[in-house]
């Protein structure tokens, strides 16, 4: 049984896009009544693009961002502040 730790690296102009996409994702559901950090993290944590209205295109939007990404920039966020 191997003890490595596998390691990510992203960019910051990947970062960056994370974050245009997901406050465009963000802004729709909104806009279509939803809470839209319950519906997020009901996404990240099932994976099930349900929980994203399709409005706006936001469905498919949020479907290009690999979730293991996403979680790295976020634990990095919300650790660094």
């Amino acid at each position: 049984m191997s003890d490595k730790t596998i390691t990510f690296s992203i960019t910051e102009e990947k970062e960056l896009e994370m974050k245009r996409t997901m406050q465009k994702v963000y802004d729709a559901l909104v806009e279509k009544g939803y809470n839209p950090i319950n519906q997020i993290v009901g996404y990240i944590l099932s994976e099930d693009p349900t929980y994203i209205t399709v409005h706006k295109n936001a469905r498919s939007m949020i479907r290009h961002i690999d979730r293991d990404e996403l979680m790295q920039v976020l634990v990095k966020s919300y650790l660094s502040e």
